[in-house]
Formats: structure tokens, sequence, C-alpha cells
């Protein structure tokens, strides 16, 4: 072997050797934020080494300088599902999402809301989806920006009820919310993450949740499935990314300590707060991040470019 060659062999073998950063594909204290410092908070002690919290807002901002760093495993990136939906979403982008990344595996799953101002008449999901069917764009409904969860939920509730509400687009979900509550907006489908804390103290009431299975944290409200509605089934995950050409042994050094950290008690606990469920051993893996990532490009690209809905 060559001086050279077994520099390089040494250097991976070590890896890490300093600490990581994760980059946080989203605004300071939003949920990917959030899932992020948790989870980093917990990997260290798996690598190392410190692992460090970078947010940065927009995301495609934030996947855009992901691209432009070194791939050696030192940077990494936190996203969600807005990543496969910017591949049809956004029809200019400066990287290709099936490409110029190499996932390391998923980390989380939070199931969606579906929510509606005070007083919205309606009494079950059945109800709910069928006042938009009768009103259509007579109703006003909130997502929280084109490449949210929000929006794509909000395009599968287009879809099942062959008609659409007006969309009102907000910069961030507080907003969304906050006009909801007010009762100037009619309809909204978010992360449980964001909406829990309201339907607890009765201020929000949900109509059904869009996992395959009721949330423990909101026991009484059913699956869209249980409703009659199963092609309304959908999670907002969130994964961990690193720039392709990353060597082979430095993913797979990351990607065991987020296994390890999925599996921590402490971690757990903090999710179950947030009603998000963490990541299987096997859907925290390479080989399994990698299929569902190209699934999810292809799920979401009909039913974008169906709608019509572009982000540029």
């Amino acid at each position: 072997m060559s001086l050279a060659a077994s520099a390089s062999a040494l250097a991976q073998e070590s890896f890490p050797s300093r600490p990581v950063t994760i980059i946080a594909a989203g605004a300071a204290g939003g949920p990917t934020d959030t899932i992020t410092r948790i989870v980093a908070d917990s990997m260290g002690a798996h690598l190392g080494q410190a692992v460090v919290v970078e947010s940065i807002g927009p995301a495609n901002v934030a996947t855009q300088r992901l691209t432009q760093t070194r791939p050696d495993g030192y940077v990494l990136m936190m996203t969600n599902i807005g990543m496969a939906a910017s591949a049809t979403l956004y029809r200019r982008l400066p990287y290709d999402v099936l490409t110029d990344f190499a996932p390391l595996g998923l980390v989380s799953d939070a199931a969606m809301t579906f929510i509606a101002r005070p007083g919205f008449p309606a009494g079950s999901f059945g109800e709910y989806v069928a006042a938009l069917k009768q009103q259509g764009e007579g109703l006003n409904l909130a997502t929280a920006g084109l490449s949210s969860a929000a929006n794509l939920c909000a395009l599968l509730l287009h879809r099942t009820a062959g008609a659409r509400a007006t969309v009102v687009v907000f910069r961030g979900t507080g907003p969304a919310i906050t006009e909801v509550m007010a009762g100037r907006i009619d309809l909204l489908c978010d992360q449980a993450t964001n909406t829990v804390p309201f339907l607890r103290d009765g201020r929000l009431r949900a109509f059904a949740v869009t996992s395959t299975a009721r949330l423990p944290g909101l026991p009484d409200i059913p699956t869209t499935a249980e409703a009659g509605f199963p092609d309304l089934t959908m999670s907002t995950w969130h994964g961990l990314y690193a720039p392709a050409g990353t060597p082979e042994p430095a993913q797979e050094r990351i990607s065991a300590a987020l296994r390890g950290a999925l599996g921590e008690a402490r971690l757990r606990a903090r999710f179950a707060d947030l009603l998000t469920e963490p990541a299987t051993p096997e859907r925290a893996s390479i080989a399994f991040h990698r299929r569902f990532h190209a699934e999810e490009v292809a799920r979401w690209k009909p039913i974008i470019e169906a709608a019509g809905q572009f982000a540029d």
C-alpha cells in the first residue's frame, strides 16, 4: 500500500477526529431545529466528538450549502419530507436531490393533524371533507410554505376531496396556527408536534391524524384511514444526509451513531413529548433510507405536478 493510501485509510479509520456539524434545514426553534438538537445531543457520545448544530433556512438554502461542503463526514444535514418534494416543487434547483446527497438514516416520523377554526361546522373528519367538497374555494386553508409538510398534506386533501380551498401561504407554522385560532382561516393540516399544545388545552380541535395508528398522546382522535380516507396517510419524516462522495466508512460510522442515539431512553422520551416516533434501526439504516428517499421523490412528483403548484 502506498504512503498516500495508508494515510487515507488511517484518516477514515480514525473518523471523527474533530467535531461534526449538523445543518438543521429550517428556522431556529422550528421542528427540524428541535429534532436536530435532540439527536445531536445524543450522537456526540456515540461518535466520541461534539456534534454542533447550525440552523439555516429556508431549507433549499441549507441543502445547497451542504453541496458546497467537503464530502468528508464533518458537515451533515438534517432535513425533512420537504427535501423529497423539492425535486418537483422547484424546477430549477442548483443540485440534484437524487444524486448529490448520501442518505445516512431516517430519524423520526410525525403525524399530521387536520384542524379547523373554532366553530367550524363539522362533527367528524368525513364532514370536514364534505365541507371542502361543497364549498371549495369558499373555504381558506393555511400552509406554512409551499415546500412545507403542511402544504403537501393540503395537496393530498384536495386530491381526495376533488375540490380545492383557497390556499393562504404563511411564513411558518406559528402565524398559520394563530390565524386559525382567530377564526380568520378555516382549515389547516400541520404536524402534531406543532398543534398538540393547542389541542390539549382546547383552543383547537383535531378531526383526524394522518398516521397509520392513533397517537398515544392523542388517543381520542381517529386516523384518516379509520375515518374512511386511507389515501390521506402520510408522515413528516426527518432524515440525516451527507454530501455525495462522503467515504463509506464515515457514512457507516455516522449511521451507527444515529442508531445508537435513537435507542436511548432519554431521546425517546423527548421525542414522545413532541408526539414524534423515533425511526426503527431498520429505517435508520443507510440502505433503507436510500430506497425510501427515492420512493418519496417518486411519490410526490405526480401529486405536485397534478396540482400545478410550483415554488419557482
